[in-house]
């Protein structure tokens, strides 16, 4: 009886020994998957102009909750979500208060899809529109871990929290070296909306992309999330050269270089027919400056035509500056036309302090991402006129000449009738 009252212990505690040896491995193996996941806060404007019903018919609200909820759905497991609103629950008119209307919904974490959409659903338009606020909140959600991390921002119009600027705030947000990426989208956008939902993303490697159906809506912020999951790109060195002509070619990545005060650097990137290109750049101050710099970021032909620039200043207040541009190349009905080859060139400003060594040269980050450019039904106007203006044209003139054809015709049935 004691031989097996000992066995039996000793059995349990053989047991126990295991199992507690097995926990700790696996609880490591969680701990490091939770550090590495990444991270996403969808940010959603709230304000009063959200009621408008120019969305397919229905209210933007109402289609940004459809989009939310076909997200939460098809959000990958890995994915650590969360969901802030701004102007949500202000509706009047002290400009003080209103600008502080920003509240995390669902916080950064494992979704819960019922709990989510439940939240979601409770959404009424109701006030401001502290866009500048909200971005610096969103930053604060996705605080901590290894992964990826990503804000996108859906609005249909201006931040009404002036003077905080919130590119200036993206440009912060860049400066902390997070590795956070911005990405904007404007419902029913006009000039002014797009411009800073624009400089928002270009400030931190983002993309902006204007909406105005609800389809549109939800596969843009599937797109999103899904790329949230893509594993963190590791930064490849590279070297710039003092001229286009002997540049690198890079591809889609993420690159690092150093660049002299005075100098310029320059790189080349191949661009297909139908596709996009968009950069940023950022360059850090890792010695003493003179308080006032910017940074220049021209994308340019090879025969040396600007195409479009992004730039940025900055006064003191942090110690790296940020910009982007994007160039949409249009697409051609030779299915062989080559790649253009674009020249993007890279100019700071900084000046180094009295004493200071300006060797080597400051540290500077390059993102390149080669895309599909975007949809007909997409953001076109401001890099040039549509392939509807080639139909349009061919219109007029059919018009022109079935006009001439009808009115040949009848002069002749005239003349045919009044000899009979």
């Amino acid at each position: 009886m004691i031989t097996r009252q000992r066995l039996a212990a000793g059995l349990g505690a053989l047991l126990a020994a295991l199992a507690a040896g097995l926990a700790f491995p696996a609880g490591a193996v969680a701990d490091e998957t939770t550090a590495n996941a990444p991270k996403v806060d969808l940010v959603i404007d709230v304000s009063g102009s959200m009621r408008a019903k120019d969305i397919d018919g229905q209210s933007r609200m109402a289609a940004a909750k459809q989009a939310f909820n076909e997200v939460l759905d098809a959000t990958p497991e890995e994915v650590r979500l969360g969901i802030r609103t701004l102007g949500a629950t202000y509706p009047g008119d002290d400009r003080k208060t209103g600008c502080k209307d920003t509240a995390q919904l669902f916080p950064v974490g494992p979704l819960d899809r019922t709990e989510a959409k439940a939240a979601v659903a409770t959404l009424t338009p109701t006030g401001w529109t502290p866009i500048g606020p909200a971005l610096l909140k969103a930053a604060d959600d996705l605080d901590g871990g290894e992964g990826s991390k990503r804000i996108v921002l859906i609005s249909d119009g201006e931040d009404t929290c002036a003077p905080l600027d919130p590119c200036e705030v993206a440009r912060e947000i860049a400066a902390k070296g997070i590795g956070l990426t911005i990405d904007t989208l404007g419902l029913v956008p006009n000039t002014k909306m797009r411009k800073q939902l624009s400089c928002i993303a270009e400030a931190t490697g983002g993309t902006y992309t204007s909406v105005e159906h609800a389809d549109e809506l939800s596969d843009r912020v599937n797109q999103l999330v899904d790329r949230a999951a893509d594993p963190v790109v590791t930064p490849v060195a590279t070297e710039g050269a003092a001229e286009c002509a002997k540049a690198p070619t890079l591809k889609s990545g993420l690159y690092t270089d150093r660049e002299e005060f005075g100098r310029e650097r320059w790189y080349r990137v191949d661009v297909e027919p139908g596709q996009e290109l968009r950069a940023a750049v950022s360059v850090a101050a890792d010695r003493a400056v003179s308080p006032d710099y910017g940074v220049l970021l021209r994308a340019v032909t090879v025969h040396g035509r600007e195409i479009v620039r992004g730039e940025a200043a900055g006064n003191g207040r942090t110690d790296v500056v940020s910009t982007g541009l994007r160039y949409p190349k249009a697409e051609s009905d030779d299915e062989e036309a080559p790649a253009e080859t674009v020249c993007l060139q890279v100019t700071h400003s900084f000046a180094a302090a009295a004493g200071v060594k300006s060797t080597p040269g400051l540290p500077l980050e390059l993102t390149v991402d080669v895309v599909d450019g975007p949809s007909p039904a997409g953001d076109v106007a401001s890099f040039g006129l549509g392939r509807g203006w080639w139909l349009l044209g061919a219109l007029v003139v059919a018009g022109f000449l079935g006009g001439l054809v009808w009115g040949w015709l009848s002069r002749w049935r005239v003349a045919v009738w009044r000899t009979n």
